[in-house]
């Protein structure tokens, strides 16, 4: 820390009582200042001989005034004054990082320029500024912050930009010419290979870029935003360390953030930090991480901040919704909804995500006329993917919350419901948790749901959860189970037949055709979700039927699953299967494919997929599920 001292006298001011402040002479004194609560009884001649305003208000007083003068609205207070003072009666005063503004704001007060007498006070602090504060960066960092209380001031007197400048500029320093070095207790510096300590006690390592960025966090947030905002327009330091700056001082000056709460504290102040920090993001893509920014929406959420400022985080995390986590896109709920979370917020940033995707752009022509070019979107299909994969972790979590509508599950899904992933475990998940959390919703309902999910990329363990979910609608079991007989077909060297028309119609809205020979109660049923035992006759008559198509398998198997289940449940099993009439063909000859072959798969659930099939392990012990 560097010093200044002024004046060669000792210091002999002395206080009597708590509030009066005195010099001991042979002279008496003849003037008392008043400086807020605190008099000073001194003689005028030293004071008058240095001072311009004391000088003036002298002598506008009136003779017969015996209460002194009073200058109570000095910046810096009796602190300031009495350097002042002392600096007038040649005693020593130390001029340090932590008074040094204090003591030129008093003096600029007072008047003590140069035009009253030489060498004058406010020349020595501004010769020791700019000497010594402004070329050291702790006591430039020291002395910015101690200019606040003396606003205006001190800006007034440019040492806030001057400090910012200083600050700035060493920020912005080559690391090679940084004098900086890390400090460890004894045992790590036996760890460290190589390095020999140095006398200090401390080891000499490569300088990082941002060196700087923990001292700045102690800087108020007014301060810290034009030091951040001048080192920004050097444009010298990349946008990775300024987003690490960032990121340091939010985490520094709201606990609890980096966990992604607000603790209870200065909830104005909170909010200051978050809207400056948003405001100073660099506008390059992955300056900071997404989780940072999910937290910086939480915290925006939880404090209420302006809408600009939220905007403005859901529109970057959409820029990097890739890199999130299902944890970080948790945003709860205003306290005001039922709903535990804030699934709105979510469905912005996915809907801000896939806008980079659609084509672009209108440009214009010289002539005012217009030209359309399409431009294809930004987005690989690996962040696609990665974003599905988010989405359908975060569906699942919220599904637990037995107050979430239906209509905003639905909403998220069908956002990413386009595109393409090679599994649907996923999806599947989050539907069987919203079923299992939400056992009121309609059938109507709960088909809609399950229209989510491409049974035919549900994995092995998924399709051996869901032939045993009493949860489903006998519909989507059907479907399961068929699936699994294609695999387990195609693994045993058999060739994968197209999706029967009849496990489309199983899926349709609405059904046309053949498909409405049933009655309106069987179509009831298929929509109904099945019992255990329902379930296990199910299995047991698939079985029958596979085996009837001479398609491998276990006639053991078939019967295990049947036995114990009652016959009127089997009877049951068998009029809806029957009622479709969609397992007469299902093993039938390649003929019966190619009737097939030109369908829309977009009319069922999805898409079979053969080469995942034929990857997929240990197909054979999945025969009979019991």
């Amino acid at each position: 820390m560097k010093f200044m001292k002024l004046g060669s006298k000792p210091d002999s001011f002395q206080n009597e009582g708590k509030n009066v402040r005195y010099v001991p002479s042979e002279l008496a004194t003849d003037i008392t200042v008043i400086v807020g609560d605190v008099k000073f009884n001194l003689h005028k001649f030293p004071l008058l001989s240095k001072s311009v305003y004391l000088q003036k208000l002298v002598a506008t007083a009136s003779d017969e005034s015996t209460e002194g003068v009073d200058i109570s609205d000095i910046p810096g207070g009796a602190e300031a004054f009495e350097i002042c003072a002392k600096f007038c009666y040649g005693m020593t005063v130390t001029l340090n990082p932590h008074n040094v503004v204090a003591a030129r704001c008093g003096a600029e007060y007072l008047g003590m320029h140069e035009t009253i007498e030489k060498g004058n006070l406010i020349y020595k602090i501004d010769v020791f500024l700019s000497s010594s504060i402004f070329r050291s960066w702790k006591d430039s960092i020291i002395v910015l912050q101690t200019t606040q209380p003396l606003l205006p001031m001190s800006e007034d007197l440019k040492l806030v930009g001057r400090c910012v400048e200083s600050i700035a500029t060493k920020s912005c320093v080559d690391v090679s010419k940084v004098d900086w070095s890390y400090t460890y207790n004894r045992k790590k510096i036996y760890e460290e290979n190589g390095n020999e300590p140095n006398l200090n006690g401390g080891i000499k390592r490569p300088v990082p870029k941002d060196w700087w960025v923990e001292d700045l966090c102690e800087l108020e947030i007014d301060l810290y935003k034009r030091v951040i905002t001048n080192i920004k327009n050097k444009s010298l330091l990349s946008y990775e360390v300024i987003g690490e700056a960032l990121k340091a001082y939010a985490y520094r000056n709201m606990p609890g953030l980096s966990r992604g709460i607000i603790q209870s504290g200065d909830v104005v102040k909170y909010q200051s930090t978050v809207d400056a920090i948003v405001c100073l993001l660099p506008a390059e893509r992955g300056s900071v991480s997404c989780s940072f920014l999910l937290k910086l929406l939480k915290a925006a959420s939880l404090l209420d901040s302006r809408d600009i400022v939220k905007e403005e985080l859901v529109r970057r995390i959409g820029q990097q919704l890739e890199e999130a986590s299902v944890n970080d896109i948790l945003i709860r709920a205003p306290e005001e909804d039922t709903a535990l979370y804030d699934v709105a917020a979510v469905q912005k940033i996915v809907e801000e995500f896939l806008r980079q995707d659609q084509n672009t752009e209108i440009e214009s022509l010289e002539d005012g006329d217009h030209l359309q070019r399409m431009q294809p979107g930004i987005l690989s299909d690996a962040s696609k993917l990665m974003v599905a994969k988010l989405i359908d972790g975060y569906l699942a979590e919220i599904a637990k919350d037995p107050n979430l509508p239906l209509s905003k599950f639905l909403g998220l899904a069908e956002m990413v419901s386009g595109i393409s992933r090679p599994a649907h475990d996923g999806i599947y998940r989050a539907i069987d948790m919203f079923l299992k959390e939400h056992p009121g919703i309609t059938k109507s309902e709960r088909k809609r749901i399950c229209k989510l999910m491409d049974c035919r990329k549900l994995s092995v363990d998924a399709c051996m959860h869901a032939v045993q979910n009493e949860r489903l609608p006998l519909r989507v079991v059907v479907q399961v189970l068929f699936f699994e007989q294609v695999r387990a077909a195609a693994s045993s060297g058999s060739s994968t037949p197209d999706l029967p028309k009849g496990i489309k119609d199983l899926n349709s809205n609405t059904s046309h055709g053949s498909s409405r020979s049933a009655t309106t109660n069987t179509e009831e049923d298929w929509d109904a979700v099945a019992t255990a035992e329902e379930l296990k006759a199910l299995r047991g008559e698939l079985a029958s039927l596979r085996l009837s198509n001479g398609v491998g398998g276990n006639e053991r198997n078939g019967g295990d699953v049947k036995s114990g289940v009652d016959k009127a449940t089997i009877s049951k099993m068998r009029g809806l299967l029957k009622s479709k009439k969609i397992f007469a063909k299902l093993f039938s000859s390649k003929g019966a494919q190619g009737e097939n072959s030109g369908s829309d798969s977009s009319e069922s659930l999805g898409s079979a997929n053969p080469e995942e099939a034929k990857s997929t392990p240990s197909r054979n012990r999945r025969h009979s599920v019991s």
